[in-house]
Protein backbone atom coordinates (compact mmCIF):
# COMPACT_ATOMS: atom_id res chain seq x y z
CA UNK A 1 0.00 0.00 0.00
CA UNK A 2 2.88 2.30 0.00
CA UNK A 3 2.85 2.98 3.81
CA UNK A 4 6.02 4.41 5.84
CA UNK A 5 6.78 4.30 9.58
CA UNK A 6 6.40 7.66 10.83
CA UNK A 7 10.10 8.63 11.61
CA UNK A 8 9.16 11.13 14.21
CA UNK A 9 6.70 9.78 16.86
CA UNK A 10 6.09 9.81 20.35
CA UNK A 11 3.63 7.83 22.54
CA UNK A 12 0.90 8.44 19.64
CA UNK A 13 1.66 9.07 15.75
CA UNK A 14 1.41 13.21 14.78
CA UNK A 15 -1.85 14.23 13.65
CA UNK A 16 0.00 15.97 10.79
CA UNK A 17 -0.58 12.73 7.95
CA UNK A 18 -4.18 12.59 9.06
CA UNK A 19 -5.25 16.39 8.85
CA UNK A 20 -3.24 16.63 5.20
CA UNK A 21 -5.32 13.60 4.54
CA UNK A 22 -9.09 15.29 5.69
CA UNK A 23 -7.73 18.54 3.96
CA UNK A 24 -7.40 16.45 0.44
CA UNK A 25 -10.84 15.08 1.44
CA UNK A 26 -12.36 18.60 1.16
CA UNK A 27 -10.53 19.97 -1.67
CA UNK A 28 -12.20 17.42 -3.74
CA UNK A 29 -15.52 18.72 -2.42
CA UNK A 30 -14.91 21.80 -2.92
CA UNK A 31 -13.86 21.31 -6.78
CA UNK A 32 -17.44 18.99 -6.87
CA UNK A 33 -18.88 22.11 -5.35
CA UNK A 34 -17.19 24.63 -7.94
CA UNK A 35 -18.14 22.50 -10.80
CA UNK A 36 -22.07 21.77 -9.64
CA UNK A 37 -22.20 25.74 -8.81
CA UNK A 38 -21.58 26.29 -12.53
CA UNK A 39 -24.22 24.06 -13.24
CA UNK A 40 -26.58 25.46 -10.94
CA UNK A 41 -25.87 29.17 -12.63
CA UNK A 42 -26.58 27.56 -16.04
CA UNK A 43 -29.91 26.40 -14.55
CA UNK A 44 -31.10 29.57 -14.38
CA UNK A 45 -34.02 30.54 -15.59
CA UNK A 46 -32.82 33.61 -17.60
CA UNK A 47 -29.76 31.41 -18.23
CA UNK A 48 -30.74 27.84 -18.81
CA UNK A 49 -27.65 26.57 -21.60
CA UNK A 50 -27.51 23.11 -19.26
CA UNK A 51 -30.18 21.69 -16.49
CA UNK A 52 -30.25 18.78 -14.20
CA UNK A 53 -32.01 16.22 -15.53
CA UNK A 54 -35.75 16.35 -14.13
CA UNK A 55 -37.72 12.64 -14.12
CA UNK A 56 -41.24 12.62 -15.03
CA UNK A 57 -43.51 13.24 -11.93
CA UNK A 58 -40.44 14.82 -9.66
CA UNK A 59 -41.20 17.79 -7.33
CA UNK A 60 -38.94 20.88 -7.69
CA UNK A 61 -40.14 23.31 -5.68
CA UNK A 62 -43.02 22.31 -3.13
CA UNK A 63 -44.48 25.36 -2.82
CA UNK A 64 -44.32 26.36 -6.69
CA UNK A 65 -45.12 23.59 -8.95
CA UNK A 66 -43.43 25.55 -11.98
CA UNK A 67 -40.13 25.01 -10.99
CA UNK A 68 -37.04 22.36 -11.74
CA UNK A 69 -34.93 23.30 -8.83
CA UNK A 70 -31.41 22.06 -8.65
CA UNK A 71 -31.62 19.51 -6.27
CA UNK A 72 -28.56 17.41 -7.26
CA UNK A 73 -25.95 20.11 -7.43
CA UNK A 74 -27.62 21.84 -4.42
CA UNK A 75 -27.20 18.90 -2.36
CA UNK A 76 -23.09 18.72 -3.34
CA UNK A 77 -22.88 22.42 -2.11
CA UNK A 78 -23.98 21.36 1.88
CA UNK A 79 -21.77 18.26 1.47
CA UNK A 80 -19.27 20.23 0.05
CA UNK A 81 -19.35 22.35 3.30
CA UNK A 82 -19.39 19.44 5.83
CA UNK A 83 -16.43 17.78 4.80
CA UNK A 84 -14.30 21.11 4.97
CA UNK A 85 -15.38 21.69 8.45
CA UNK A 86 -14.42 18.04 8.67
CA UNK A 87 -11.28 19.31 7.79
CA UNK A 88 -11.29 22.02 10.11
CA UNK A 89 -11.69 19.29 13.23
CA UNK A 90 -8.64 16.97 11.31
CA UNK A 91 -6.57 20.71 11.67
CA UNK A 92 -7.62 20.78 15.52
CA UNK A 93 -6.32 17.87 16.24
CA UNK A 94 -2.91 17.96 15.43
CA UNK A 95 -2.20 20.22 18.64
CA UNK A 96 -1.55 17.22 21.52
CA UNK A 97 -0.74 17.92 25.15
CA UNK A 98 2.68 17.11 25.76
CA UNK A 99 2.66 14.86 21.93
CA UNK A 100 0.24 11.85 24.17
CA UNK A 101 -3.13 12.68 24.95
CA UNK A 102 -5.71 11.13 22.97
CA UNK A 103 -8.56 14.03 22.73
CA UNK A 104 -8.00 13.40 19.08
CA UNK A 105 -9.45 10.05 18.91
CA UNK A 106 -13.03 10.95 19.73
CA UNK A 107 -12.87 13.53 16.45
CA UNK A 108 -11.30 11.11 14.16
CA UNK A 109 -14.14 7.87 15.46
CA UNK A 110 -16.86 10.50 13.83
CA UNK A 111 -14.97 12.17 11.43
CA UNK A 112 -13.12 9.41 9.80
CA UNK A 113 -15.90 7.16 8.62
CA UNK A 114 -18.92 10.81 7.92
CA UNK A 115 -16.21 12.43 5.47
CA UNK A 116 -15.20 9.54 3.12
CA UNK A 117 -18.69 7.89 3.16
CA UNK A 118 -20.09 12.20 2.39
CA UNK A 119 -17.46 12.26 -0.43
CA UNK A 120 -17.41 9.14 -1.69
CA UNK A 121 -21.61 9.63 -2.04
CA UNK A 122 -20.91 13.14 -3.28
CA UNK A 123 -18.72 11.69 -6.20
CA UNK A 124 -21.36 9.41 -6.95
CA UNK A 125 -24.23 11.12 -7.28
CA UNK A 126 -22.10 14.19 -8.99
CA UNK A 127 -21.40 11.82 -11.97
CA UNK A 128 -24.35 10.73 -12.17
CA UNK A 129 -25.49 14.42 -12.31
CA UNK A 130 -22.76 14.84 -15.33
CA UNK A 131 -24.08 11.59 -17.13
CA UNK A 132 -27.93 12.88 -17.57
CA UNK A 133 -27.20 16.32 -17.97
CA UNK A 134 -29.38 18.22 -20.55
CA UNK A 135 -27.49 20.72 -22.79
CA UNK A 136 -28.91 23.66 -24.52
CA UNK A 137 -26.65 24.78 -27.20
CA UNK A 138 -29.52 26.33 -29.16
CA UNK A 139 -29.90 28.79 -25.69
CA UNK A 140 -26.39 29.34 -25.81
CA UNK A 141 -26.62 30.56 -29.01
CA UNK A 142 -29.50 32.63 -27.98
CA UNK A 143 -27.53 34.39 -25.15
CA UNK A 144 -24.42 34.63 -27.10
CA UNK A 145 -26.72 37.08 -29.70
CA UNK A 146 -28.03 38.94 -26.91
CA UNK A 147 -25.19 40.57 -26.72
CA UNK A 148 -25.07 42.08 -29.81
CA UNK A 149 -21.88 40.34 -30.82
CA UNK A 150 -19.73 41.61 -27.80
CA UNK A 151 -17.78 38.70 -27.21
CA UNK A 152 -16.14 39.48 -30.04
CA UNK A 153 -14.67 42.59 -28.85
CA UNK A 154 -11.19 41.53 -27.97
CA UNK A 155 -10.94 40.20 -31.33
CA UNK A 156 -11.60 43.45 -32.98
CA UNK A 157 -8.74 44.36 -30.52
CA UNK A 158 -5.85 42.18 -31.57
CA UNK A 159 -7.32 42.82 -35.09
CA UNK A 160 -6.17 46.60 -34.43
CA UNK A 161 -3.40 45.99 -32.73
CA UNK A 162 -2.19 43.51 -35.81
CA UNK A 163 -2.61 46.65 -37.92
CA UNK A 164 -0.71 49.20 -35.66
CA UNK A 165 -3.06 50.58 -34.02
CA UNK A 166 -1.68 50.88 -30.22
CA UNK A 167 -3.12 48.59 -27.45
CA UNK A 168 -4.65 51.59 -24.94
CA UNK A 169 -5.65 53.40 -27.79
CA UNK A 170 -7.39 50.21 -29.89
CA UNK A 171 -9.49 49.59 -26.09
CA UNK A 172 -10.56 53.00 -26.40
CA UNK A 173 -12.09 52.15 -29.78
CA UNK A 174 -13.57 48.91 -28.69
CA UNK A 175 -14.87 50.11 -25.38
CA UNK A 176 -16.72 53.10 -26.84
CA UNK A 177 -18.61 51.21 -29.49
CA UNK A 178 -19.08 48.32 -26.56
CA UNK A 179 -20.44 50.93 -24.97
CA UNK A 180 -23.33 51.74 -27.79
CA UNK A 181 -24.31 48.04 -27.35
CA UNK A 182 -25.18 48.09 -23.93
CA UNK A 183 -26.64 51.68 -23.59
CA UNK A 184 -28.68 52.24 -27.38
CA UNK A 185 -28.88 48.68 -28.01
CA UNK A 186 -27.20 49.05 -31.37
CA UNK A 187 -25.45 45.88 -33.35
CA UNK A 188 -22.00 45.85 -32.50
CA UNK A 189 -20.60 45.46 -35.41
CA UNK A 190 -22.86 47.98 -37.58
CA UNK A 191 -20.87 50.07 -34.29
CA UNK A 192 -17.76 49.26 -35.21
CA UNK A 193 -18.58 50.11 -38.91
CA UNK A 194 -19.49 53.24 -38.53
CA UNK A 195 -16.70 54.67 -36.47
CA UNK A 196 -14.14 56.36 -38.31
CA UNK A 197 -11.30 55.44 -36.24
CA UNK A 198 -11.90 51.33 -36.35
CA UNK A 199 -12.81 52.68 -40.19
CA UNK A 200 -9.27 54.24 -40.95
CA UNK A 201 -7.73 51.17 -39.80
CA UNK A 202 -10.25 48.16 -40.75
CA UNK A 203 -11.97 47.26 -43.38
CA UNK A 204 -15.69 46.44 -43.40
CA UNK A 205 -14.28 42.77 -44.32
CA UNK A 206 -11.85 42.85 -41.83
CA UNK A 207 -14.10 43.97 -39.45
CA UNK A 208 -16.45 40.97 -40.44
CA UNK A 209 -13.83 38.31 -40.03
CA UNK A 210 -13.53 39.33 -36.41
CA UNK A 211 -17.08 37.44 -36.40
Amino acid sequence: MGLRPEPVSTQVIPRDRHAMYFATLAVIASSLERLSGEGRHLQRTEVLEAEEYFSPGQKGSSAMPHKRNPILSENLSGLARLIRGYAVSALENQPLWHERDISHSSVERVIGPDATIALDFALHRFAGMIENLRVYPERMRENLDRTGGLYEAQRVLLALVGKGVGRQEGYVFVQRNAMKVWEEKVDFRTALKRDPDVKRVLSDEEIDACF
